[in-house]
């Protein structure tokens, strides 16, 4: 699947189960994790370490940690379905070239759903700037949180901080 075009990128396909109870959602994916088909591929990502460490699994196997992920019913999406960047940072998505996922099918395939994690903040601003207020079921029993960017760019933090932060997706499992 080819996920860019010029500088229009496009996101990949969900990693979940309909059995998920927590769903985590990116902005979109930076061009090492497009290049390579895998959710956060950059090699300084803290998300994979971070989910091992919560749930097992070795952070530098990426189909050993889908695995995790759907055995846990932790699903992963992105927000923004298409768009046009350059480079890796979404600080460089044109704001009005976004195009967001439909969360109305999802959320209809995903029953046992309990709650929603953002990535960082422009995964939850996108999300209730165009999402939210238009998905034709509102699902009010959801928590929704934004946690600590797995970013390298989020350098502010330490990745054994960023892992307390996380934690809380325990409890919705």
């Amino acid at each position: 699947m080819i996920c860019t075009q010029g500088d229009s990128i496009y996101c990949m396909p969900p990693i979940s189960t309909p059995a998920a109870k927590v769903l985590i959602l990116g902005s979109i994916p930076g061009q090492k994790s497009l290049e390579e088909q895998c959710y956060y591929a950059h090699p300084r990502n803290g998300f994979w370490p971070i989910m091992a460490q919560l749930l097992g699994g070795n952070p530098r196997e990426y189909r050993e940690m889908v695995t995790v992920m759907q055995t846990n019913r932790v699903g992963i999406w992105d927000v923004i379905k298409s768009c046009e960047r350059s480079g890796s940072l979404d600080s460089a998505i044109d704001n009005n070239s976004i195009k967001v996922n439909n969360f109305d099918k999802f959320f209809r395939d995903h029953p046992f759903l309990k709650a929603v994690f953002f990535n960082g903040r422009k995964a939850e601003q996108e999300y209730f700037r165009f999402v939210e207020q238009t998905i034709f079921q509102k699902v009010e029993k959801l928590h929704y949180q934004r946690l600590p960017s797995t970013s390298p760019a989020m350098a502010t933090m330490g990745l054994a901080e960023k892992v307390e932060h996380w934690r809380i997706i325990l409890k919705f499992l």
